[in-house]
């Protein structure tokens, strides 16, 4: 890749915003598209304002554009960015890659996105131009222009290629991740997507139907089992189907496993209840688009994996009952309440 490519983010939102903003304070050219009016006027008028607690209080001016300004757009991008929504993946791939160069010309889009989805934007895109990135920093967009990183952790990004062999582009864009947050190459990338789906599919939906945040849902006795559970089913699916998964939350796989087929718990519920300090008072994006009345990730997260599972014949009652509890209510009318685990625990008798 080039030592200083054009870069364009579809989904100027948490990840996207912190993303994009920072790269741009380190003197990248970035352009950021998203199609709330709302967030793009005001960071066009008064720039990006970035805050938590390893970046501070900054505000800096960046190239937002509405989607429709693309069309005046004459120079191709050498890197797409892929960060929105799970169910928005193919209409914003097909956005971003007609922008983007051709693979023959060392252009790239990469998906940092939740759940798995990168064959899905490959599908697009192109296999040949398409890379995955793992996302394990924090982050929150909730007002126009501002979005926070509420994690403390020292690592952010694994990116690799599909096919899983270690290439110089994927170790280029890990160094252009390293001006946001550690990044490094993968050789797993489907192995560490697992992984990273086992947090998603314990955090978010429990903290959209509880309103715990991040730290919360993991240290809460009143979730911690359960998450566990989660995990553990998510972990066998993942294996199941062939994948090396790596660590969940930075603890071995196979402790969930081991907890959720009857082990002691001791050691792994304190290791959770420890680890949460470094997430802050950070809301999963699950519990962020529940207040916001949009639509949840649900059946990119807990009811993939069920469908997944179903496939392997690996049970899945955990995962079923969180997506089912979820699924019950009408869209956008969800609301957070720590009540709610009756219903999971009902489903799950």
């Amino acid at each position: 890749m080039l030592d200083h490519p054009r870069i364009a983010i579809i989904g100027a939102g948490a990840i996207g915003g912190v993303v994009g903003g920072l790269l741009t304070r380190a003197g990248r050219a970035v352009t950021l598209f998203d199609h709330w009016s709302a967030h793009i006027d005001a960071m066009q008028q008064r720039g990006l304002r970035l805050s938590g607690p390893l970046i501070g209080d900054l505000t800096i001016p960046v190239d937002a554009r509405h989607l429709h300004e693309a069309q005046g757009l004459a120079e191709p991008f050498d890197l797409g960015i892929v960060a929105v929504k799970s169910y928005d993946t193919e209409w914003a791939a097909a956005f971003l890659s007609p922008l983007v160069k051709a693979a023959s010309d060392g252009g790239a889009i990469v998906d940092f996105q939740n759940g798995i989805n990168d064959e899905r934007v490959a599908a697009v895109v192109g296999r040949e131009r398409t890379l995955g990135c793992v996302i394990t920093i924090g982050a929150g967009l909730y007002e126009p222009a501002h979005c926070q990183r509420t994690d403390t952790r020292p690592v952010g990004f694994k990116v690799g290629e599909l096919d899983g062999q270690r290439t110089d582009r994927a170790e280029a864009i890990a160094q252009l991740m390293n001006q946001v947050a550690g990044a490094a190459p993968t050789q797993n990338l489907m192995g560490e997507r697992w992984g990273k789906l086992a947090v998603n599919c314990m955090a978010n939906p429990l903290a959209g139907l509880t309103g715990y945040g991040s730290a919360e849902v993991r240290s809460r006795p009143d979730t911690r089992m359960l998450c566990i559970q989660i995990a553990a089913e998510v972990i066998e699916v993942g294996r199941a189907h062939g994948h090396e998964v790596e660590n969940v939350w930075g603890l071995e796989a196979q402790r969930f496993v081991d907890v959720a087929n009857g082990g002691d718990s001791t050691e792994l519920e304190a290791d959770l209840v420890a680890g949460a300090q470094a997430l802050g008072e950070g809301r999963p994006s699950f519990l962020q688009d529940v207040i916001r009345g949009r639509s949840t990730e649900i059946d990119a997260l807990n009811g993939w994996v069920v469908e997944r599972g179903r496939e392997v014949e690996v049970a899945t009652p955990a995962n079923e009952a969180v997506a089912e509890t979820v699924r019950s209510w009408p869209h956008g009318r969800l609301r957070p309440d720590p009540v709610n685990l009756r219903a999971i625990l009902e489903r799950l008798g």
